[in-house]
């Protein structure tokens, strides 16, 4: 999987996004992270609409990714 980087950051907000390409970008963000949680701030059941928070921190120590080929 490839390193996530703090540059990386611009691209989740680029729209239209196809969700397997935000659902990559999202799983290399969260393993990435040293910490990581969600909140769900809403959820419409009508139309499915939904807002999901992701706060964490990105793990800056690129050397440890070094050994897994990242």
């Amino acid at each position: 999987m490839p390193r996530f980087k703090i540059q990386d950051f611009d691209y989740l907000e680029k729209s239209p996004t196809a969700p397997a390409t935000l659902r990559n970008k999202l799983s290399e963000m969260l393993v990435c992270s040293t910490n990581a949680r969600a909140r769900v701030e809403s959820v419409n059941p009508e139309t499915g609409e939904y807002r999901v928070v992701l706060h964490g921190t990105i793990d800056k120590d690129e050397s440890k990714f070094d050994d897994w080929g990242w």
